[in-house]
């Protein structure tokens, strides 16, 4: 497995790493989670990143890693622990920090990262914006001194907010989500630049899109469900075209297209099973993609530059994403029409 720096630290991380939502009771709790640890470190694969606000993966994690000597790289987070949760807390944030160390079975973890600091509606974490201030930022400065983290980093999902928390250069490592895969490329304006130009660590998640990338659903997008705006529509669709002409995996689209930005540090990928991670780890060995295909996927990204304000954050494919409710609403709206009407 090919590593690369992850910037500033030094560390040499694997290019896939394990993303830990899936590390849990979520799926193959701690006897397959052993399996899948076991077999990335056999593969090449040296980090995990797990979080409190991920079911008890922090939990499974150490038991599955308890009796493994081979070096490690662990990721964990701050936020949603314990309830309710005050980012203002430095005294409970310290103790989720402890906590995380416990369930983990480690005296260190190498990086912490602050979960959702870009929504402030959601989590306050901050005092001031400019300078960058807030009780956190002393505790990840009291945590490294005291040896209990290595390295601090920064976990979320929006553009604007984070490209400003980026530039505060007071972090090591982004993990940067939902926004940089085949068809989504905001993260690429500003997010990443401004981590590259702060020689901060690049951490790509959701690759797959949560499964809306790799699922195909041709026929629900033909159908032309309500919520889906035409341009995705005929973007998802050329996208298909794309798999069927390449005869790729979609999975494999996903991940080699990932890999081909030499900004990308590592792709934590949530396996629910072993034979997940080795799939993932022979699509990676392929290498990035041709410039031909590239520019055929840039292409069709160009289709949609910026989301509709409207669409799900995660495409709700073969979920009835408004609820049962909706249905009801549409024979009501009919009802009132025919009475209009009459």
């Amino acid at each position: 497995m090919e590593t690369r720096q992850l910037g500033r630290t030094g560390i040499e991380v694997s290019l896939l790493s394990i993303g830990g939502l899936y590390t849990s009771s979520l799926a193959g709790g701690v006897s397959e989670t052993e399996r899948i640890m076991n077999r990335a470190i056999e593969l090449g694969v040296n980090a995990i990143d797990t979080a409190p606000a991920y079911a008890d993966s922090e939990r499974t994690v150490g038991q599955a890693i308890a009796s493994n000597t081979a070096p490690l790289i662990i990721t964990t987070k701050l936020g949603g622990r314990p309830q309710p949760f005050d980012p203002q807390d430095i005294v409970a944030l310290r103790e989720s920090v402890e906590e995380s160390l416990r369930l983990l079975g480690r005296e260190q973890v190498d990086i912490l990262m602050i979960h959702e600091p870009d929504r402030p509606q959601q989590y306050p974490w901050w005092t001031s914006y400019d300078p960058l201030d807030g009780p956190v930022l002393e505790l990840m400065d009291d945590l490294k001194a005291e040896g209990k983290i290595r390295f601090s980093g920064l976990a979320g999902t929006t553009v604007t907010e984070m490209t400003s928390l980026i530039q505060s250069d007071r972090f090591d490592v982004v993990l940067t989500a939902f926004n940089y895969n085949v068809l989504f490329r905001e993260a690429a304006e500003t997010v990443i630049p401004a981590a590259v130009d702060h020689n901060m660590g690049v951490a790509l998640g959701s690759v797959f899109g949560q499964g809306f990338l790799t699922r195909r659903a041709d026929e629900e997008v033909r159908g032309n469900p309500f919520w889906l705006a035409e341009s995705r529509r005929e973007q998802l669709l050329a996208y298909y075209e794309l798999l069927d002409e390449l005869k790729l995996p979609a999975y494999e689209l996903c991940l080699r297209f990932a890999v081909s930005n030499p900004a990308v540090s590592t792709i934590p990928i949530g396996c629910k099973t072993v034979e997940h991670l080795e799939a993932s780890v022979e699509a990676v060995e392929k290498g990035p993609l041709s410039e031909d295909v590239l520019n055929r996927i840039d292409e069709i990204a160009d289709m949609v530059p910026r989301r509709p304000w409207e669409e799900p954050m995660i495409l709700p494919f073969g979920k009835d994403y408004y609820g049962p409710g909706i249905a009801n609403m549409g024979a009501a709206v009919q009802v009132g029409k025919l009475k209009l009407e009459a």
